[in-house]
């Protein structure tokens, strides 16, 4: 009953996440709308998180259990970046950053034990360990040019930062959906074909913010 329970709650998170996701993309970036979204958005991911380590842990499934780890910090950070307006990162920042890094080197790991064994998803694990660790090292490197003392880091790499994690939380999510609903050949494809579709929207994103950011400090620059 517990786990039936446990159950429903994460998918009816799911679900909430995965429309907010979208409403969040789809409006203006930092508009009400977008803002109220993205607040609705994390609370859902977090509900998921919150019942998917019991879920994993009575299904005794390390590899549940990384990629809750995983999918929360997306979320976490990206949230983190919004709110942070200062650039100068707290000791939450660098524990999380910390601990994604961790659950990508997990992830490794736990993908040669299944690679061993001649379970196929090793390398839905294989891959997203490397995405975590260069999560966890790209956010860090933010965090340092932030600490007192140091020149704060240019307000739009917040913004890029913000949009990669969330944008990775919302693959994520779509992940599960895809998951759960499609069977494909080998079993790793549906757990990295969203990665493979949308990171050139990040990458494409995180050209234009900074194109953007160029464009408004040009003037300053040639005066």
């Amino acid at each position: 009953m517990i786990e039936l329970v446990l159950l429903v709650i994460h998918i009816s998170a799911g679900s909430v996440a995965l429309l907010t996701a979208f409403v969040a993309l789809v409006t203006a970036k930092g508009g009400v709308i977008h803002v109220r979204a993205g607040r609705v958005y994390a609370i859902g991911m977090t509900l998921i998180f919150v019942t998917a380590i019991p879920l994993a842990i009575l299904g005794a499934s390390i590899f549940l259990l990384l990629i809750a780890v995983f999918s929360f910090y997306l979320v976490f950070a990206g949230w983190r970046f919004a709110r942070n307006r200062s650039r100068r990162p707290q000791a939450v920042d660098w524990i999380a950053a910390a601990i994604m890094g961790l659950t990508g080197l997990g992830m490794w790991g736990y993908a040669a034990v299944l690679a061993l064994s001649g379970t196929e998803n090793w390398v839905t694990l294989a891959a997203f360990g490397f995405i975590a660790v260069a999560l966890s090292v790209a956010d860090g490197l933010f965090f340092y040019q932030g600490l007192a003392g140091k020149r704060r880091p240019a307000p739009h790499l917040r913004i890029q930062r913000h949009l990669t994690n969330m944008m990775a939380g919302t693959i994520s999510t779509i992940t599960a959906v895809m998951v759960v609903n499609v069977s494909m050949n080998p079993a790793w494809v549906p757990w990295l074909l969203p990665t493979i579709v949308i990171t050139p929207l990040i990458i494409w994103w995180n050209v234009r913010t900074a194109l953007q950011a160029r464009r408004r400090t040009a003037p300053a620059d040639t005066g």
